[in-house]
Formats: C-alpha cells, sequence, structure tokens
C-alpha cells in the first residue's frame, strides 16, 4: 500500500525537446513539460479541450532514455512521484514548484505503431 501514497500516472505530448543536463558528478537530468488533453463535452454539447501542463524530470538512465527517443511533440507515458520544492527570489519572495519525478517513461506511438517501454 505504501506504493500508492505518492503515485503519478500520465500519459501525454511533450511540449518542448527535452532539456538534459549533465552535472558535474556525472549524473543527467532531463527536464521537460508535458500536455495531458482532457476531452468533454459542455452544457450544450459541444466538444471542449482542457489541457494541463505538468514539468517532468527524469534522472540517470531514464533521462538517457528521454534524451535519445523523445522530442517536442512525442507522446509518452510517465510514471513517478511528485515533489514539490520552494526557493526564494532575488527580491525575497518565497515560491513553490511542483514536478512530476519520472521513475519509468513509456514510449508510445512508434515507427510501427508499437509501444516501447523504458
Amino acid at each position: 500500500m505504501g506504493t500508492i501514497k505518492n503515485h503519478v500516472q500520465l500519459i501525454g505530448h511533450l511540449g518542448e525537446d527535452p532539456k538534459v543536463t549533465t552535472l558535474e558528478s556525472g549524473r543527467k537530468v532531463a527536464r521537460f513539460r508535458m500536455a495531458i488533453n482532457e476531452h468533454y463535452r459542455d452544457a450544450n454539447g459541444e466538444k471542449q479541450t482542457d489541457t494541463n501542463w505538468h514539468t517532468v524530470l527524469a534522472w540517470g538512465k531514464v533521462a538517457d532514455i528521454v534524451e535519445k527517443y523523445t522530442a517536442k511533440g512525442k507522446e509518452i507515458g510517465v510514471t513517478g512521484k511528485l515533489r514539490t520544492r520552494t526557493y526564494t527570489t532575488d527580491d525575497g519572495n518565497q515560491r513553490y514548484v511542483t514536478e512530476v519525478q519520472a521513475n519509468e517513461i513509456l514510449l508510445l506511438g512508434g515507427k510501427n505503431g508499437n509501444a516501447t517501454d523504458a
């Protein structure tokens, strides 16, 4: 039961090419934004789309996969957990940022229509 306390599953499209950074330790981190579209009908029966954006971080081997196989517009699935961090701006204001820390990436819509689990 402990594994579902902080568990996120998302399927969406990358809104930008991932930004991959190699830290001084040699460890890689990939950061990208994901668009998650939800479709529904409004009170008049017209189709509507609501888009939510999420910032995703991937570390190590998962970052390597993101760097090698994804780009803007690619549909992927992500499993991971939410992380909230705080920082103080130069003018003294405190800011909160919530991000998804990816544990696994599922590559969807491959060349032959086959999904690839990574």
